[in-house]
This record gives structure tokens, C-alpha cells and sequence, in this order.
């Protein structure tokens, strides 16, 4: 199984604009073979809490139409896509959500960032529940940005079974997540690591993107550079 990390550089606000963005981005993914294709945190909006908080109507429902051409690629293209965006809840706030779309156009799964960071906390609900799906008989585990900094969130997934690692983040170009986080997660806990970085600037600062795979023991499979948009896409083997 071939699995990819998409990035590309999120217009604030424009979430008809950014989902066309994406839907290409599925499009070329499935043509080189992936199964599953990953977006960064807050993909569809940018990573843009000011506009979040202010506009209603950049929050989602699960089913929400808006989505619908990225629906329309998984179908196509027969790929699964985790979808960065802000997303409804009960509580009257939004969660930081990763919503699975699965090849068919359904949804697969949907995770809520447990681990908020900083003003997120002032305007987002944290999620309670792991994200987990499978697919062709693959386990996989979500997490988003900040969850990463938590060992026992990988740890958890390798004691659930999972074998393929998905975070959705936002790193600018100082983060250090790329040396000390993901390799380590990867080679701790025996899991393949796909990561997709946003790319440009946005309210966290100079993210160059580097989304990556990494191997189970923290070798560095795939990288899809600091150009935007474009993909880092490896071979998931499963024994």
C-alpha cells in the first residue's frame, strides 16, 4: 500500500478555493498509486483561528456539500483522504478535526485534536476519543500537531494494533518536530509516520512544508521538499 502526505499552501478563509486545491492533490495522489492521502491541520480554511473564530461559516458539519469535490476524488480515484478542518461539535464550539473520507466518498472516521495548544484552547472544543480507521486491512492512527508532543498518543496506537502513524500539523520553519518528533514516534513504536505540513505563512508563522513518511525505525522514506504544492508519497509495506 502506497501511502502519501499532500501539501500546499491553504488560502485564509477560501474554502471552496482550498478544496479544489485538494481534490487535484487526491487526483495526483491516486494516479501514482496512494491508498490514503493525508492534508495538514486546518487544510481547508488555512490555519487561521482569528477568521475561525469570527466566521461561523468557515465551521463544518461532517457532511458537510462544501466538501463534495473531495468526496467526488476519493470515489474517483478510489483513495482515502484525511481532511484537515474546523468542524461542528455539541458543545457550540468547533474541534480541530481530521475527517476521514474513504474511497467510496463516505465518511471513514473523524478525529478531534485532544491535545489543544495555546489560543486554540480559547476557541475550540479538545476531542476525548483516539482516531483509528483501516483500510485494506491496515490499521491506521490519527493525531494532529500538538498530540504529537504526547509519547503515549503513538504508544497507544502501537498497542491498538495500528501500523500506520497520520499527523496533520502546522510547523513553521524553526519547529524541530521534524528531527525530534516524528522519526522517534516512528522508531519507538515500530509504526510508518505520515506527516502533512502546511506550507507559507499563516497565524503560527513561516511554515515550509517537508510533509514526509517515515519508516518503523525512523528512517526517512519520502519528502515532498519545501515546493507547494506536492506530495511525499512512499510505499507502506505491512508484513
Amino acid at each position: 500500500m502506497k501511502s502519501a502526505a499532500a501539501q500546499f499552501t491553504s488560502v485564509p478563509g477560501d474554502i471552496e478555493g482550498n478544496v479544489r486545491t485538494m481534490a487535484t492533490l487526491i487526483r495526483e495522489a491516486a494516479g501514482q498509486g496512494a491508498r490514503v492521502v493525508a492534508f495538514a491541520e486546518l487544510a481547508v480554511t488555512g490555519y487561521e483561528l482569528g477568521l475561525i473564530a469570527k466566521d461561523p461559516g468557515l465551521t463544518l458539519t461532517q457532511d458537510d456539500p462544501r466538501l463534495g469535490p473531495l468526496r467526488e476524488a476519493c470515489r474517483a480515484g478510489s483513495i482515502a483522504a484525511v481532511v484537515g478542518c474546523a468542524v461542528r461539535t455539541e458543545s457550540g464550539r468547533p474541534a480541530i478535526t481530521a475527517l476521514v473520507i474513504g474511497p467510496d466518498g463516505g465518511l471513514l472516521a473523524r478525529y478531534d485534536k485532544v491535545h489543544l495548544h495555546g489560543e486554540e484552547n480559547d476557541i475550540f472544543a479538545a476531542g476525548t476519543e483516539q482516531g483509528r480507521f483501516t483500510l485494506d486491512g491496515v490499521g491506521f492512527a490519527l493525531a494532529i500537531c500538538y498530540d504529537n508532543r504526547f509519547p503515549e498518543v503513538a504508544e497507544r496506537a502501537r498497542a491498538d494494533g495500528c501500523q500506520v502513524y497520520v499527523a496533520g500539523s502546522v510547523h513553521e520553519r524553526e519547529n524541530d518536530s521534524f528531527e525530534v518528533i516524528y522519526p522517534v514516534r516512528a522508531r519507538d513504536n515500530g509504526l510508518f509516520v505520515v506527516l502533512a505540513n502546511a506550507v507559507g505563512l499563516n497565524e503560527v508563522g513561516d511554515c515550509r512544508g517537508n510533509s514526509a513518511v517515515w519508516g518503523p525505525d525512523g528512517t526517512l522514506l519520502a519528502t515532498a521538499g519545501e515546493a507547494a504544492p506536492g506530495l511525499a508519497l512512499a510505499e507502506v509495506a505491512i508484513s
